[in-house]
């Protein structure tokens, strides 16, 4: 099924994107938004192509350029920073505090058993996250991530790194299942303000922290 259009220009598509697709073919093959760019071009001379990354389990706002021209400007914003995203993550446990920030630089390791991972370490790249508690519940936090760079896995990261990973993260000690990870809302300079729904696999778990 073809993603969700949540905005339109005759320059910008910005998307839902499903959790567990992926945004581009891997080696292994299997379903992605490779898959899907054709419905989604509408008629324009080159296929849309995502502006930025957005991990395959996430679930949301995902922006794409439709013309050659948008793609170099929407690649800027996000490589100035100009880009303001949120996230809502459902973490385990009972996060202490109401909000804060964690600096903290990632760098990628990788073993033969269990492959590649971001961990925090000093050599890595300098990595920042606002974080706010929205709600609470039996053994979960319902939290806003707003990531000040863009790391890979950055908010994964960082999560376990206060000690609460977000839940249905596996990698990173969440457990099994799908993987409660939104990206939320999207900002762009030129007036351009997108917000995704909650999919239904976080649905129970945020109305249970009270959303």
């Amino acid at each position: 099924m073809t993603p969700k259009i949540l905005f339109q220009s005759d320059t910008v598509l910005v998307i839902d994107k499903p959790a567990g697709l992926a945004v581009h073919r891997g080696p292994r093959g299997g379903p992605s938004l490779e898959d899907d760019l054709p419905a989604l071009q509408q008629g324009k001379r080159h296929l849309p192509q995502p502006a930025h990354r957005l991990d395959q389990d996430t679930a949301g706002c995902l922006v794409l350029g439709r013309t050659k021209p948008a793609m170099a400007e929407l690649g800027g914003f996000f490589a100035r920073g100009e880009a303001r995203k949120t996230y809502w993550a459902v973490l385990g446990g009972a996060v202490p505090g109401e909000d804060g920030r964690v600096d903290a630089a990632l760098l990628k390791t990788s073993t033969a058993k269990a492959g590649w991972r971001m961990v925090v370490d000093a050599k890595g790249q300098a990595a920042s996250t606002l974080w706010r508690v929205l709600g609470r519940g039996a053994g979960m936090s319902w939290v806003e991530f707003q990531p000040l760079t863009g790391r890979t896995h950055q908010l994964r990261a960082h999560a376990a790194h206060l000690g609460h990973p977000i839940l249905g993260d596996a990698r990173y000690g969440g457990g099994e299942g799908a993987m409660q990870l939104l990206a939320r809302r999207i900002v762009l300079p030129g007036g351009i303000d997108v917000t995704a729904p909650v999919p239904a696999h976080m649905l129970r778990a945020i109305r249970a922290c009270g959303g």
